[in-house]
């Protein structure tokens, strides 16, 4: 699997983890699902950047969030 998709993977659910965090403090409950989120997406985006040569800076992420984005509209 290309390590393009692995990050971007990994960074959507970072980002989708942020909600459920919040929601879970908000209401005084324990974030366990959340952390299992965020646990998967750090690891994603930890197995991306061991697999692309070199790693990613923030230029290289956005172009990576670009071609995999551009993959899937067109």
């Amino acid at each position: 699997m290309d390590p393009d998709f692995i990050l971007v993977a990994g960074l959507g659910l970072l980002v989708l983890s942020v909600p459920s965090i919040l929601s879970a403090f908000s209401e005084s409950r324990p974030p366990r699902v959340s952390l299992i989120v965020v646990f998967l997406g750090a690891g994603l985006v930890a197995i991306a950047m061991y697999a692309k040569p070199g790693g990613y800076t923030l230029q290289g992420m956005a172009n990576a969030f670009y071609r995999v984005l551009s993959t899937f509209v067109g």
